[in-house]
């Protein structure tokens, strides 16, 4: 068995609105759309920095929901981009709401998270320093209030 590819399939309320936030919040570029007569968004793809994240509207008849926004989402995507804290506020201003601003992290990333008007949960950051597996253990399990020895 090869697996070939993995992709993102995010399923919103208001497809055409998603898109046009994920454009203008991210960057994003929309390389296909198919909408049923009545306006349902069936399918659409969107390049982020050369990855494909797919996207559908709601589609009730066969279990294909959108998050409650109302509720934690169980599923983060990871922007990794040049500029976290950019990015971030250009999400903002696009109207996402922060739920944890951006800062230096023990993994060697400065990164923050938004939480888009879809209800999708974005993890935002950019390379600081490199680190490596050991150090990267020793530096989580410090945070976490321990150590690993």
């Amino acid at each position: 068995m090869s697996i070939h590819e993995v992709f993102a399939y995010l399923c919103v309320r208001d497809a055409a609105s998603a898109i046009a936030f994920y454009t203008d919040a991210f960057g994003a570029v929309e390389k296909l759309r198919l909408t049923e007569p009545g306006g349902r968004v069936g399918h659409a793809e969107l390049e982020f920095g050369g990855t494909i994240i797919m996207l559908s509207d709601e589609f009730p008849e066969v279990g294909v929901m959108a998050p409650d926004a109302s509720r934690p989402s169980s599923v983060s995507i990871h922007l990794h981009v040049d500029d976290a804290d950019a990015v971030i506020a250009r999400a903002v201003e696009a109207g996402a709401t922060p739920t944890a601003a951006p800062r230096d992290q023990f993994y060697g990333e400065r990164s923050g998270v938004v939480r888009d008007p879809f209800g999708h949960r974005w993890l935002i950051g950019h390379h600081i320093e490199d680190v490596s597996a050991d150090e990267m253990q020793r530096r989580y399990a410090e945070a976490c209030g321990g150590t690993t020895d």
